[in-house]
């Protein structure tokens, strides 16, 4: 059986370590999965899940770990999300030359250069790069990467995930009261964009908002929040996501270049209409007025437009959002489909 190694560049448990364990669960009937990252949670989970692990601090620690890898296998496949460990990788499968595709998974980021600028690099390296959207791909283009050697390969959700998952009553009533936003608070997230919002549209201050997450503009913005709306907590981290989707009425997302936005495809799961910019990964991943709602990207007034319909929308148009949702969770976010693009790949079936 092919040896899968996949090199992650965090020992975190966010999206795109969430996305590799799922994929390397999603592929073991095919390939001896390894996942290899930095000391973090999510070693404990894949072990968990009964995925083979590696732990490595620096360049020196991967390098022995890889030759170790292309020592012992013949076919290797090779999947990385920091250029660096793809350039190691290629390097020393110039000299071990085994059979096996590799793979660049680029989610995206804040940064351009860190997150796109830096991947051209790769292009005569005999990589694939894996774009998780199409504004990820026309981001990797508009920064050098060649067109021919991307595919899109969007994020999903597992079928367990969604089935465990809270979900929300459908709504019988009109009107949404209760808005959620799970995002970092970092400048490029506009949540700051909700307080402007506000401040100009008095009425939508009727409106309870919960934001949770953590970042560089989080006390500035707690403290503006405080002074003028009552009805905006900033809650910071938290481990009930699940729950907090489960008791809106509305995940409201801010952000112009997100890359993807899994909390997106976690409020579909809770059965929970989503408002997203029209620009980046997230007005991509929503399909206006079927699956979710558009507003302009960064215009606090259109914002507002929207917000103030969706006070008074029809309980009967809300569940239509969260039905159409649920059939884009089955069919465009599948596990399983999405499980198979990644199989067809890593068997070089282009």
């Amino acid at each position: 059986m092919p040896r899968l190694v996949y090199v992650l560049h965090s020992g975190n448990l966010y999206g795109t370590e969430r996305m590799a364990l799922a994929t390397l669960e999603g592929l073991r009937d095919d390939f001896s999965p390894l996942l290899c990252s930095p000391a973090g949670p999510v070693i404990a989970e894949a072990q968990q899940r009964g995925v083979a692990t590696c732990v490595f601090e620096n360049p020196r620690d991967l390098a022995q770990i890889l030759r170790r890898e292309l020592a012992q296998h013949r076919d290797v496949c090779f999947a990385a999300t920091a250029v660096t460990h793809s350039v190691l990788f290629a390097a020393l499968n110039l000299f071990y030359r085994r059979r096996g595709v590799h793979v660049h998974m680029v989610h995206g980021g804040t940064d351009e250069r860190d997150s796109y600028g830096r991947k051209k690099v790769l292009n005569g390296m005999g990589s694939i790069f894996v774009a998780v959207s199409d504004y990820v791909r026309e981001r990797l283009i508009a920064n050098g990467a060649r067109a021919a050697r991307i595919r899109v390969i969007e994020n999903f959700l597992s079928p367990e995930d969604v089935a465990t998952r809270p979900r929300r009553p459908p709504f019988s009533r009109p009107g949404v009261r209760r808005v959620l936003v799970v995002s970092r608070i970092d400048p490029i997230k506009r949540v700051d964009l909700l307080l402007e919002c506000l401040d100009r549209h008095a009425d939508l201050n009727a409106l309870n908002v919960r934001i949770l997450g953590t970042g560089w503009d989080l006390e500035a913005l707690r403290e503006r929040a405080r002074a003028t709306h009552p009805n905006v907590t900033f809650v910071g981290f938290s481990d009930q996501v699940p729950r907090e989707l489960a008791e809106a009425d509305l995940l409201l997302h801010l952000c112009p270049v997100e890359p993807f936005g899994l909390a997106l495809l976690e409020a579909m799961a809770a059965g929970l209409p989503v408002l997203v910019p029209n620009s980046g990964g997230a007005g991509s991943l929503i399909e206006d007025g079927v699956s979710g709602l558009h507003f302009h990207a960064n215009d606090a007034d259109d914002l507002a437009r929207r917000l103030v319909e969706l006070r008074t929308a029809e309980a009967a148009m809300l569940n239509q959002l969260v039905a159409a949702a649920d059939r884009q969770l089955a069919s465009r976010f599948s596990a399983a489909a999405r499980i198979e693009d990644y199989r067809r790949l890593f068997h070089g079936v282009v």
